[in-house]
């Protein structure tokens, strides 16, 4: 199981030396819970992914009738895995609103990541992000 957003953000400040971080994205990855063969489909597939990228979403109102988007992802690259972990951690469970809001930039700003990742990585983490806001301002329509 993925740990909370903040735990990641904690243990990444313990992290200093880059080949350490880069052992706990792919230790994130792992901890993605397995995902179902039969949704490694074409439509649950992310453009614009140098590696292979799934992400399948369900929207569950929250007792207010806002939608919550909840997510389940997998990739067939490590480090890859470990950067969709991180992107449910922040927003898988989350209401629509709060999705459309959250500046993940600041996140991987913090961790340190943003400026380690290849530009094909960093193409793949907008796309995933880019989809996962398009969810949620769909959510929101639909509301």
């Amino acid at each position: 199981m993925i740990p909370p957003l903040d735990d990641i953000l904690e243990n990444f400040e313990f992290l200093e030396d880059w080949d350490d971080r880069y052992r706990y994205v792919i230790e994130l990855g792992r901890m993605l819970p397995e995902f179902p063969e039969d949704e490694r489909t074409d439509e649950n597939k992310v453009r614009g992914c140098a590696s292979q990228v799934w992400l399948t979403r369900r929207v569950e109102p929250d007792g207010d009738g806002t939608p919550v988007l909840v997510y389940q992802g997998d990739s067939d690259a490590h480090i890859v895995k470990g950067l969709v972990a991180i992107v449910l951690a922040t927003y898988s469970g989350r209401d629509a609103q709060t999705i459309a809001t959250t500046d993940i930039d600041g996140i991987f700003g913090r961790i340190g990541l943003k400026e380690h990742l290849s530009a094909q990585r960093a193409n793949g983490l907008k796309s995933m992000v880019e989809r996962i806001r398009s969810d949620a301002r769909a959510a929101l329509a639909d509301a």
